[in-house]
């Protein structure tokens, strides 16, 4: 079988695998670490289901070969925080009832905490314009909006 060994960092944990060279990111997760917050919505980049970050930018997961990551600083949403303790952008979706089904929410809040690390919104244009990668099936955008703008402001 062809395998590439890749070395990478999920999560905090240092990760070394072999691994064939036409897996994605987004499979990897899903099918061999069983990270399932990240979810697999169109499969071609157009959705933002699948937004991770990869050393804190917000990356469709479905688009990158794991091969190309030899090297990276990968976070999930399950790396943002544990279960017992939401992280503050988490609290904030809760709290600005940002989601319905919640099944762009871990995408959704991976984009805005790139947004953040980035510090480069200056209108609610920008901030819009930076979360148009991530599509609601629910039509949430209002809230979601409206979390983005808390989270960024109080980060």
């Amino acid at each position: 079988m062809n395998t590439n060994l890749v070395h990478f960092t999920l999560n905090g944990e240092p990760v070394e695998v072999a691994i064939e060279p036409w897996t994605t990111l987004l499979d990897y997760l899903r099918y061999h670490q069983k990270l399932v917050g990240t979810k697999k919505g169109c499969d071609h980049g157009q959705c933002g289901a699948c937004t991770v970050l990869i050393d804190g930018n917000s990356v469709n997961s479905c688009l990158c070969l794991l091969v190309s990551l030899d090297g990276a600083e990968i976070t999930t949403i399950e790396g943002v925080a544990t279960a017992d303790n939401l992280s503050p952008e988490q609290q904030i979706f809760i709290e600005e009832d940002a989601y319905q089904c919640g099944f762009c929410t871990p995408g959704q809040i991976c984009s805005t905490i790139a947004m953040c690390n980035r510090g480069e919104i200056n209108s609610e244009e920008e901030l819009k314009d930076w979360m148009s990668g991530n599509l609601c099936r629910c039509a949430a955008y209002k809230n979601i909006t409206k979390a983005a703008r808390r989270i960024y402001e109080e980060s």
